[in-house]
């Protein structure tokens, strides 16, 4: 390994295609340095926490979509079930016993996730037109529950998770460890399971993967279900993270996922994607959001910095497959 990176290291354009090939990881430090020096408070523990527990959600709800991009295909409709399966929690923890409540609101989770799956699966729909429709429904149904109000959490049970999800465990925000669990299960998937090695050959060929035998839609219906459950996690997250459930939450987190899927070096296209990218991918997004904030930049600019940041990775990953 050390041989062929001093072979990369060796020529200009080996250095070149060596930063290209490792971009998202270069791209973190440089922010990291960046954050340092423009702002005494970036290093101190409260804005690390916050920029943590504020990853935390988009985070794993990124690990969905990045099993779903594996595919080929793409889950519009995130952000809007987190909205849904909040409600459904702060609903369920205010009549049921917590572990029921977290345990129902997965399991509606990935059924939602299952309707995608099965349209894009075994219906042959366009995976925009199925998660679109699913996202407008999700969105919908959120607010028909709600009335259009927030819920709050009014039980014992809420109560505990409203402090866990703002407290810490060894100075780590325990919902970010939530996210670094679900990152690690997710790597020890693709890269040590069959399930995973599955998904990222129908990405890469699926007509090759469904001649070879592979159960090409029942893998497709998979990972949109995993996506609903991520969902569904995400949304018990970012509810005892504020203590009530709103139809207003998640708003455009799809993109943010995608976003931070494809500035992990994913590709669109399927096929190609690590866990570990995805989080970095995470968290450049994070620090970029974090650094703006600091600089008290409004939130509109930020979103085009971060559109621009979308467009740079999609053409590093063209650079890098020449």
């Amino acid at each position: 390994m050390a041989f062929t990176i001093k072979q990369q290291l060796s020529s200009p354009a080996g250095v070149l295609k060596f930063l290209v090939k490792y971009n998202t990881i270069f791209i973190f430090i440089l922010l990291l340095v960046f954050s340092a020096l423009i702002s005494d408070v970036f290093f101190t523990s409260v804005n690390l926490s916050n920029l943590l527990k504020q990853v935390s959600g988009i985070g794993v709800i990124s690990i969905g979509m990045l099993l779903v991009i594996l595919t080929g295909g793409i889950d519009l409709s995130v952000g809007s079930m987190v909205a849904l399966l909040a409600v459904t929690f702060a609903i369920l923890v205010n009549v049921v016993i917590l572990p029921v409540a977290i345990v129902l609101t997965i399991i509606i989770g990935f059924a939602l996730g299952s309707v995608s799956g099965y349209l894009v699966a075994y219906q042959r729909m366009a995976p925009f037109v199925a998660t679109l429709a699913l996202m407008t429904i999700a969105r919908g149904l959120g607010f028909i529950y709600s009335k259009g109000s927030p819920i709050t959490f009014k039980t014992p049970g809420g109560e505990f998770m409203s402090n866990f999800a703002n407290n810490a465990t060894i100075g780590i925000p325990n919902i970010a460890i939530v996210f670094f669990l679900i990152v690690i299960l997710a790597t020890i998937l693709l890269r040590y399971n069959v399930f995973g090695r599955l998904i990222i050959a129908i990405g890469s060929n699926e007509e090759a993967s469904r001649l070879s035998g592979i159960k090409v839609n029942k893998y497709k219906f998979l990972v949109y279900a995993i996506s609903g459950a991520l969902a569904a996690t995400a949304a018990v997250i970012v509810a005892s993270r504020t203590n009530l459930g709103s139809p207003n939450m998640g708003m455009a987190w799809e993109l943010d996922a995608i976003a931070a899927v494809v500035i992990g070096g994913a590709s669109l296209n399927g096929g190609k994607g690590s866990a570990i990218n995805t989080l970095m991918g995470v968290l450049i997004l994070g620090l970029i959001g974090n650094i703006l904030n600091l600089l008290n930049v409004p939130s509109y600019p930020q979103q085009v910095v971060k559109g621009a940041i979308i467009i740079f990775a999609v053409l590093l990953q063209r650079f890098e497959s020449k």
